[in-house]
């Protein structure tokens, strides 16, 4: 697989994220909790500076991307915990507005949208992280 291949996942699966995300926003009307809200902040840019950088194979887009995948993973990774409960209720973050330890909403078969978040920040830093390896100087 070349280098170019990776990056090209890497931004097909910000792309689907940011997508999806807009879509269940937008189109259905589900108004994002503030732990929700913070993990767009971090993948809606990636979906930008992946496709630059996949288009203009440019590594450097790799590079600026890699911390906004992390930490996008690192709040996914909260807020998947404080949906399933494996965080104490004083920890919780929201306050008016949707609650961000009760998800209503379930995908494939019952997959709540903080894990598919989770697993979109974790394949995307994962890829971005076989990118760079491979186009190591």
């Amino acid at each position: 697989m070349r280098a170019w291949s990776v990056l090209m996942a890497a931004w097909g699966m910000a792309l689907v994220s940011t997508l999806g995300a807009l879509f269940i926003g937008e189109v259905m009307g589900m108004t994002p909790c503030l732990l929700c809200w913070y993990q767009r902040i971090f993948m809606f840019p990636l979906a930008i500076i992946l496709g630059m950088a996949a288009f203009a194979e440019d590594r450097r887009g790799a590079v600026y991307a890699l911390p906004l995948a992390l930490g996008g993973a690192a709040v996914a990774g909260y807020h998947t915990a404080l949906v399933a409960g494996w965080v104490p209720k004083w920890w919780v973050p929201c306050g008016a507005g949707p609650s961000c330890s009760e998800q209503s909403l379930e995908i494939l078969g019952g997959i709540q949208i903080p894990w598919m978040s989770l697993l979109a920040f974790a394949a995307i830093a994962i890829l971005l992280f076989v990118y760079l390896k491979k186009t190591r100087s």
